[in-house]
């Protein structure tokens, strides 16, 4: 990362508050960018609010796509600070990655299987990915699917944040206690960061705190 990078990183405010846009979707890893700036991803069950959450972090509404059907995201979806995009344009301090959701989809059986080894594969093999963000619904905690994402994170070696969505769902007194029993679930896995963050993307809870989060992460920390 260079000092530009670095600096554009610490000024992670403006960074988030300027237009971001969608440079590619990636169906298969013969399709992926070359390595370049810091990649930081999104997993989660389907319809945990990936795409909502993404739309929150940056303040744009229509940036990442959302819907009400599992499995609306079919390709690893890239997003890039504007300015750095096409061809000629300098390379961007961080790209988002939104990848499709794993667990239930209402597609076939095959295009789900492809959509989970792409998945598999990116989180395996991406030199560039600095961090994953593990997207777990508040009201339903984490499920047995979650936790062989989470076996799969810690053997490769991949580090990962747990962050709870859609707290707005249910009772406040309730998530620091679910943030709590997070933490304790996930205290002995070696490639899982130590704090738990609590958001939801129809309040803006918990924007500025995984802001920052995934500017340190970016930046190496």
């Amino acid at each position: 990362m260079t000092a530009q990078d670095r600096a554009e990183l610490a000024g992670g405010d403006g960074l988030f508050a300027r237009p971001w846009v969608f440079i590619r979707g990636v169906p298969a890893m013969k399709f992926l960018p070359p390595e370049g700036p810091p990649e930081i991803a999104f997993a989660g069950r389907s319809n945990v609010g990936k795409s909502s959450l993404i739309n929150a972090l940056v303040g744009q509404k229509g940036l990442a796509r959302t819907s009400n059907t599992p499995g609306r995201t079919q390709e690893l979806n890239y997003f890039v600070p504007d300015g750095h995009s096409g061809e000629g344009a300098d390379l961007p301090p961080i790209a988002l990655v939104d990848m499709p959701g794993y667990g239930f989809a209402q597609a076939p059986k095959a295009q789900v299987d492809a959509w989970t080894k792409l998945v598999f594969d990116y989180l395996k093999g991406r030199v560039t990915l600095k961090r994953v963000y593990v997207l777990i619904d508040s009201r339903h905690g984490v499920k047995a699917i979650d936790d062989e994402v989470l076996s799969l994170l810690d053997k490769a070696a991949v580090s990962y944040q747990i962050v709870l969505t859609k707290t707005d769902k249910i009772k406040p007194p309730a998530v620091p206690k679910l943030v709590a029993e997070t933490l304790e679930r996930i205290r002995k896995r070696p490639a899982a960061f130590p704090t738990v963050i609590a958001t939801s993307s129809e309040k803006g809870e918990g924007m500025q705190e995984l802001r920052d989060a995934i500017l340190l992460a970016a930046s190496g920390g």
